[in-house]
């Protein structure tokens, strides 16, 4: 055999045994009379020692090991006389009697360290060499056992794993399918699913009753880091259900996984509406872990400031007890930061209220008396400063959202290991977009509405259906959308309906969604369901930022994967069998 034990197992009661070991060098030492080789797996590290005196052939042998060497190992396990307390096998060495060398290595082009002096390109092109890194192998390892913990979750409540086709129907809605020709249907296509919607939909008409799937999605989007085209998702669905049960029952799965891989037992969730969530944070998926609420503040109008008086929207908050953080410097760089395109902030108040007195960019137009007056109406206080925007209002929140965040970073506001998750509820089931003159699904077109709101459906006043608010509901962590989800529609006549309001004509509908429709027909259950993104959430709860780090292959950022140089052009015969002319 190869070995009788991995790399990361003996201990001090194996000492005195005879243990085969096989793995790849780390590193060889060669110290005089004595060399010394840390052999490595998967499981972890072990030294190897060889003495020269007692064995010149076999230490010369070692000698010639270089790293990522793969080399088998026969010896005796013996108490290490210089012992290392950071690694679990730091008391125990193996003597050895035996060396077999498996296969050599070329030098890696970067160090097999935790911290290595690869960029991430280069680490990329050999992902087989930086998976060998503990940093990526133990993201992998974590994401396993959140997989697990899921199967055995779900399992236990009686959902079953099914899964769903892979090549489908391309849909105009949502982001950009990736398209795959078909040999045997000559102009015709399949598209990569992104998401397993309708197939699940139709299982709850199928009377499977609770679905779930660990499953592949597809999104041909532009790329950022918490974005890829492939991404792993946890699918659920289930029959017979409202929005608290839904809630309930993934409320369950988060605390689960929570606790068996982190050993963090979590509250139960907040929830909070789409509009509070807007109106306080500027944002759907708020990050809980610091304060800064918004505070509306239109009642600083009416002082013969034309810039104020006339705003459609001012809101701004309070950073406590950090005014002596913020020097002018501070200040013009946060100015600027938000007059970034990537922001449109036209430029940014402050009103700081010092142990020396009051200072503010509008101190020209309100006295020190007015703005005492204004922060005990905001509850700011001697040491706090107050940050404030204006313009039109959606803008202005999304704005103030954005620079809240950017003060959290800079003041170091929010603690390492903190969790602050929360359900966002009540999300509008449209939203109307200018350019195309037209409403969006702001989930997807099979969303219901809330029962309380199913009659404006019938409506043809753009208001009317603009204020819709949707049976959907979205998992936060630490200010990221983890998962959503909603009740569905699972009447024909409102799924209908539902579609015409978004601009299908009839015949659309029908070719794109018939298959659906049809199977409404035939007695379709109240039902609902969730997705959430499982490489995202591996990546909250170790505090990352990339879901790269917990995929095995990753795409860079312009889509391609570097070690397999893919995408990449097909032979021309392959072309022509598919009826592809290009150029």
């Amino acid at each position: 055999m190869y070995r009788t034990h991995n790399c990361g197992e003996l201990r001090m009661d194996h000492v005195g045994q005879k243990v085969t070991l096989s793995g790849w060098v780390q590193i060889a030492r060669n110290l005089g009379g004595l060399t010394f080789i840390d052999l490595r797996d998967r499981y972890g590290i072990t030294q190897l020692a060889f003495n020269m005196d007692e064995n010149s052939e076999l230490c010369t042998q070692a000698r010639k090991c270089g790293r990522e060497f793969v080399i088998q190992a026969t010896g005796v396990v013996k108490e290490r006389s210089s012992k290392n307390a950071n690694r679990p096998t730091g008391d125990v060495e193996i003597q050895v009697h035996e060396l077999k060398l498996l296969n050599e290595s070329i030098v890696p082009p970067f160090t097999i360290e935790d911290e290595s002096d690869g960029g991430e390109e280069l680490r990329l092109r050999y992902r087989y060499l930086d998976i060998r890194r503990n940093p990526v192998k133990d993201k992998l390892m974590f994401r396993h056992q959140v997989a697990l913990e899921t199967r055995k979750y779900l399992s236990q409540l009686g959902f079953l794993e099914i899964e769903t086709p892979y090549l489908i129907k391309s849909t105009p809605e949502g982001a950009r399918d990736f398209i795959v020709p078909s040999r045997m249907n000559s102009g015709q296509f399949y598209a990569l699913p992104q998401s397993p919607q309708t197939f699940k939909q139709i299982l709850m008409v199928a009377g499977m009753d609770k679905y779930f799937q660990i499953v592949r999605c597809f999104r041909d989007e532009d790329l950022r880091a918490d974005r890829q085209p492939e991404f792993t998702q946890v699918d659920c669905e289930m029959s017979f259900v409202e929005v608290e049960d839904i809630l309930q029952t993934f409320e369950g799965l988060v605390k689960s996984v929570y606790k068996s891989c982190l050993d963090i037992d979590l509250p139960e969730l907040p929830r909070m509406n789409y509009d509070e969530a807007m109106e306080s944070y500027g944002s759907d998926k708020p990050d809980l872990r610091f304060d800064l609420k918004f505070v509306e503040l239109s009642k600083m109008k009416g002082n013969g400031f034309q810039l104020i008086d006339s705003a459609d929207a001012i809101y701004g908050f309070v950073v406590k007890g950090k005014e002596s953080s913020f020097s002018n410097k501070d200040i013009n760089d946060l100015t600027e930061w938000v007059k970034r395109p990537q922001i449109g902030a036209k430029g940014l108040i402050y009103i700081k209220y010092g142990s020396e007195g009051i200072k503010s960019s509008i101190g020209k137009f309100y006295s020190d008396e007015q703005l005492t007056a204004l922060s005990k109406s905001i509850s700011a206080e001697k040491g706090d400063i107050v940050f404030i925007l204006l313009g039109e209002k959606e803008k202005t929140l999304k704005q103030l959202g954005d620079l809240r965040l950017e003060v959290a970073r800079r003041m170091d506001l929010i603690k390492t290991g903190d969790v602050k998750a929360l359900w966002v509820l009540n999300f509008p089931l449209l939203e109307w977009n200018e350019e195309a003159n037209r409403f969006f699904a702001m989930h997807h077109p099979f969303t219901s509405p809330l029962p309380e709101d199913l009659d404006k459906m019938n409506s043809t006043d753009r208001n009317t259906l603009a204020s819709i608010r949707a049976a959907a509901y979205d998992l936060v962590i630490n200010g990221s959308e983890i998962g959503g989800g909603s009740i569905r529609i699972h009447d024909r006549q409102i799924q209908a309906r539902n579609f015409e309001i978004l601009g299908f004509s009839k015949e659309e509908a029908e070719a794109q969604f018939g298959f659906l429709l049809g199977a409404f027909e035939y007695g379709a259950p109240p039902h609902g369901g969730i997705a959430f993104g499982l490489d995202r959430l591996c990546t909250i709860m170790q505090g990352g930022t990339s879901i790269r780090d917990y995929i095995a292959f990753p795409k860079n950022n312009m889509g391609r994967d570097v070690m397999i140089d893919a995408p990449s052009a097909i032979d021309e015969k392959q072309l022509k069998e598919l009826n592809i002319k290009i150029g």
